[in-house]
């Protein structure tokens, strides 16, 4: 079995409206020091052993559905569950 870990953010070149609003925030709190904020999400799969390349799977997942890849990049971490 594998626990992955996948991160999904807004590419660089996408506006970032929901991390403007948090910085602004953050600012009139009085933590100026912040330079910038982005929003992003972050998912843990546990996906149990087959015959499919767990990285194959993990882009078609992505790809297909958990990341818009037009205005979203992801990246991914891929543990081995130990069993006890």
């Amino acid at each position: 079995m594998k626990k992955v870990k996948v991160y999904v953010t807004l590419r660089e070149s996408v506006l970032d409206p929901q991390g403007s609003a948090v910085m602004g925030s953050l600012h009139k709190m009085g933590y100026g020091e912040v330079a910038d904020v982005r929003i992003g999400k972050y998912l843990e799969l546990v996906i149990e052993d087959s015959e499919r390349d767990v990285d194959a799977l993990v882009n078609e997942l992505c790809h297909r559905l958990l990341a818009n890849t037009v205005i979203e990049d992801y990246r991914y971490e891929i543990e081995e569950v130990v069993s006890q």
